[in-house]
């Protein structure tokens, strides 16, 4: 999965606000319209998160909250398998019928989906997505058709693996793998080879990976486990990498919140979550010339796990709230920012600040893992 809820920074809600019911304070939390772009939620799906358009803008893949979904013994607590949705809500289909799933994809054709999940190794622990020291051993990535047949195996091994992207031309994959307590980031073809590992890091944790409008440089967040649980919110950086490894650039310099940085298709911005005042996850657009940040969101509340669509013009987010008791997808209106394929110039240069603060520890030599493959 690729997103963290609160100080959690690589995993999605699935273990806390996703499948836990909600308790409201009086008077439920204020969502202020008069600042925000147009938002609707989905209607008629059941709680989800982490969706991701289709190429046609309308179909979705999400995580969907499921009874089906492999739980711990005497669990009242649904864990997700994968569905396709329509952003209308009219057509609801399950891609996988066993296991707990994580995070999904679109192939740019529209034929295929990319997925995690745990399906072939329900016999290893559960795990918890939300724990980055727990994660759920033998999570495998697969490639299926719409309807969840034809399904292939795109990964063998035990350990975590998730977070999972294809990129624009439809030629690689990207997603993060854990082995013995380190996360990096790795690639693979959509046929299961010429699996590549992409970072070696000790400290850092790299997660969220996606990748960017030219199919070659990858956005993702890091951050430092000697500082999670110890430093709240946890600092998260953002970064770009060339998926072979090389061109690796500090993106964010102020230590704070980039939780998922998501980039739009224009490649100059990108999405991101942060906390204000305490615990209020709020969503905002940056910008890699170093132009300043447009919130976006302004709810009491939590908002995230957010990702755009591929003409710009929507952004599909969770929302937390009362009224809905539990964590629902929504669509915001971004087609007034400007944001689309048609003003993609090129991946921008990021100017560094006068008063930044560089990262010089990320990348550290490190035997290179063995390939595991099909």
């Amino acid at each position: 999965m690729r997103n963290a809820f609160m100080y959690r920074p690589v995993i999605l809600l699935a273990a806390s606000l996703l499948f836990t019911p909600a308790t409201w304070a009086e008077g439920e939390p204020a969502i202020d319209t008069s600042k925000e772009f147009p938002v609707r939620i989905i209607p008629d799906i059941p709680a989800a998160a982490e969706a991701y358009y289709g190429p046609d803008d309308y179909h979705l893949i999400v995580q969907t909250q499921d009874p089906d979904a492999q739980k711990p013994a005497g669990s009242k607590r649904n864990n997700a398998l994968i569905y396709i949705f329509t952003d209308d809500g009219k057509l609801n289909r399950r891609i996988n019928d066993r296991g707990q799933d994580g995070c999904s994809w679109f192939f740019p054709d529209g034929k295929r989906v990319l997925w995690t999940s745990t399906r072939d190794r329900m016999d290893m622990p559960l795990g918890d997505w939300s724990d980055p020291q727990n994660y759920p051993q033998g999570a495998e990535l697969y490639t299926s058709d719409l309807h969840g047949k034809d399904i292939v195996r795109l990964t063998n091994n035990e350990w975590y693996e998730a977070e999972v992207a294809v990129s624009p031309d439809g030629k690689w994959i990207v997603f993060a793998r854990q082995m013995n307590g380190n996360m990096d980031l790795w690639r693979i073809r959509p046929d299961g080879s010429d699996e590549q590992q992409i970072t070696f890091t000790d400290d850092w944790e790299p997660g969220a990976p996606i990748y960017m409008p030219d199919s070659e440089t990858i956005m993702f967040q890091g951050w430092r486990k000697s500082e999670y649980g110890k430093v709240k919110p946890t600092p998260m950086t953002v970064f770009t990498i060339k998926h072979d490894g090389t061109q690796l650039t500090q993106r964010t310099f102020d230590r704070g919140m980039y939780w998922g940085p998501a980039p739009t298709p224009d490649g100059r911005h990108y999405l991101y979550t942060t906390i204000l005042d305490g615990d209020n996850h709020e969503l905002f657009l940056g910008d890699l010339t170093g132009g300043p940040s447009v919130r976006l969101t302004w709810h009491a509340g939590f908002d995230g796990m957010k990702s755009i669509s591929h003409n710009g013009k929507k952004m599909l987010f969770a929302r937390l709230d009362s009224e809905h008791r539990g964590l629902y997808t929504h669509v915001m209106d971004l087609s007034s920012l400007n944001i689309g394929p048609e003003n993609y110039k090129g991946i921008p240069a990021t100017p560094v600040p006068a008063n930044a603060l560089l990262v010089s520890d990320f990348t550290v030599a490190r035997e290179k893992a063995p390939a595991t493959g099909k």
